[in-house]
């Protein structure tokens, strides 16, 4: 798949209700590739892999390029070895609701206790609604952008967001 990525993500109020709501789960490991411009990312979630390349944000981190490819596990567990700054680790619940499914991340290891939710969008300007497990929009807000994860974990900036998103 290629094309553009438009997206809002929001944090997600403590609680269970996201994993209540929630038709599946699945385990991702994720590490990027060191790249000027561009964002490359090495997916493995659960028994699937990916190669993906992401350009840089427009409209305050809401779209930007993006192509995705199917890649073998195989390939995958080789070009994590190039990797660098770690792997991110987490569980990503799909929770349909309104005409659109809600991607709820929870972040394992050093980004223990955040909890992200993304809405994939076919326009800029489509209208959403949000569950209320969803709190705070931060999308553009690089902290929480998963490549900026590895550099500096949710353990080590947690108390600047409001408790009520501390998981």
């Amino acid at each position: 798949m290629s094309g553009l990525e438009i997206e809002r993500k929001f944090l997600v109020k403590r609680g269970e209700a996201y994993r209540l709501a929630a038709t599946s789960s699945s385990h991702i490991r994720q590490g990027y590739i060191p790249a000027e411009g561009a964002t490359v990312r090495i997916r493995i979630r659960d028994e699937k892999a990916y190669l993906t390349i992401k350009g840089k944000s427009v409209n305050h981190g809401m779209t930007r390029y993006e192509f995705e490819k199917e890649i073998t596990l195989d390939e995958a567990e080789h070009l994590m070895i190039l990797c660098r700054g770690g792997i991110i680790d987490k569980r990503r619940y799909l929770i349909p609701f309104d005409h659109h499914i809600l991607e709820v991340d929870e972040f394992y290891g050093d980004n223990q206790g955040l909890v992200m939710a993304e809405v994939e969008l076919g326009s800029e300007n489509e209208p959403y609604s949000k569950p209320d497990f969803i709190g705070d929009e931060v999308t553009g807000d690089e902290r929480f952008y998963n490549s900026h994860l590895l550099k500096y974990p949710f353990s080590q900036w947690k108390d600047t967001i409001p408790e009520d998103f501390r998981h």
